[in-house]
């Protein structure tokens, strides 16, 4: 069977183009995406010079807060291959349904994340963390909480747009409101600008206020939009339908962000047994890392929309190579990172805080996670691709494979029975980042190979 939709159908885009097209897409997520993790970036950076203790808390409220950030993400990314296939068939009424269903499914997860990060809160005391830690760490984690009620509000509108190719509106908004959160930090935690000083917590309610702006500036634009006029009403209603396959999509993916950002949490919690130091140098070292692993994610984002799009069109052959130059994009980007890492393994850490010991520490961390980068790269381009395909219960089983089963113990061993201390428990997921990356890469091309010979 052969079907021609569109222009593209026609000819067979050739590898300047594919790489034009994927850059395009992806180069205002990686900033997107960057911005998001700036706003976590910003608070270490200035609630440091706090001090130790106050950035350890910073690094157990974020271990759970991000937890519930992924999953949340994951979940809104559900729409977006959708759309994306949705866009290649010229559907523009199914575009605006699915975002209808999806602002909704974003709203009510907000809701019941915000919930639950609450209910968790009398369980850090349990944990064996440092008691000083996790007295400033309870009432931080209340206010950046709130702050997933507008995030994910903000989320169903862009990853719509992102389904579109259109990239730029969102990372122009989360810069802008990265912006008013590094003001509002320097203003809240220090007493600056006539505010008073809340210290840490005043890094909370910076975030909040920062992410309410991110919300309200996008419903703005996209209603006021004539680009987004054709996807702002359906004269249809909800459908349970669709309800399922948007559930169907972004649970999965949801789960899959959780296993392996809930391994790096479970890593902070060990980590935080052996002391506050510990635990500040290790925020220092995932603060990077998580850099590194945004930009890899933008090219996953890019990935799942020039693969979904083409998979719509039914172009299979151009499908795969805009998933494979993916992970050729990715692995050189990854390298410059491991170099940059390795070089600057002291220089960073000392931005953060001046504490000899914690910068020793993390200088070692970051020397670890210069030897995953790799591995992180390839595997959230490897999820990237395989979600275009609608394929997200397989590469879910992986990940919890790869982190719960072989990481995290992995790293309790190597840390607790090995003596390696929290360089271990590093080592033990770096080995899961690299099952993950070998697995999800091989599934790319077994099912896309399967997709396009059974056409």
């Amino acid at each position: 069977m052969r079907a021609v939709v569109g222009k593209e159908a026609e000819r067979r885009p050739s590898y300047k183009e594919h790489l034009s097209r994927l850059f395009i897409i992806a180069y205002p997520v990686m900033l997107s995406h960057l911005g998001h993790i700036a706003v976590g970036v910003a608070d270490s950076m200035m609630v440091g010079r706090l001090g130790a203790v106050p950035l350890a808390a910073v690094s157990l409220a974020n271990s759970v807060f991000v937890l519930a950030l992924m999953f949340g993400i994951g979940v809104s990314y559900g729409a977006t291959p959708l759309v994306a296939a949705a866009d290649g068939k010229g559907q523009s009424d199914k575009i605006a349904r699915l975002l209808k269903h999806s602002l909704l499914i974003d709203v009510l997860f907000g809701v019941g994340l915000f919930a639950l990060l609450i209910a968790t809160i009398p369980f850090l005391y349990m944990l064996d963390q440092p008691e000083a830690v996790v007295d400033m760490a309870s009432p931080y984690l209340w206010v950046v909480g709130a702050s997933l009620l507008p995030f994910m509000y903000f989320q169903g509108y862009k990853q719509l747009m992102e389904g579109l190719g259109r990239t730029r509106e969102a990372m122009v908004i989360t810069l802008l409101a990265n912006v008013v959160n590094v003001i509002l930090n320097y203003a809240l935690i220090f007493g600056e600008l006539g505010f008073p000083e809340l210290g840490l917590l005043g890094a909370g309610w910076a975030t909040l206020f920062s992410r309410v702006f991110m919300a309200l500036v996008m419903v703005l634009y996209f209603n006021k939009s004539r680009i987004f006029e054709a996807y702002r009403t359906t004269t249809k209603g909800f459908k349970k339908k669709i309800f399922r396959k948007l559930m169907s999509m972004g649970v999965p993916m949801g789960f899959q962000y959780v296993f392996e950002v809930g391994a790096f949490s479970g890593a902070a919690i060990m980590i935080g047994w052996i002391g506050a130091n510990a635990l500040a140098a290790h925020q220092i070292a995932i603060n990077l890392a998580s850099i590194s692993y945004m930009v890899a994610s933008g090219f996953a984002a890019a990935a799942t929309v020039r693969v979904g799009n083409q998979l719509g069109q039914r172009n299979f052959s151009t499908m795969r190579t805009a998933g494979f130059l993916s992970f050729g994009i990715v692995m050189l980007m990854m390298v410059c990172f491991a170099l940059s890492f390795l070089a600057g393994k002291r220089f960073f850490p000392s931005l953060y805080i001046d504490n000899p010991e914690v910068i020793e520490i993390a200088s070692s961390l970051i020397i670890i996670a210069a030897f995953f980068q790799l591995s992180d790269g390839v595997q959230v381009v490897g999820l990237g691709t395989l979600r275009a395909l609608e394929d997200v219960k397989i590469p879910t089983l992986i990940t919890l494979v790869a982190y719960w089963v072989i990481g995290l113990p992995g790293g309790y061993l190597f840390a607790f029975y090995g003596g390696f201390g929290v360089q271990g428990v590093w080592w033990g997921l770096s080995i899961g980042l690299f099952v993950a990356a070998v697995l999800l890469s091989v599934r790319f091309n077994y099912l896309s190979k399967k997709i396009k010979n059974s056409q």
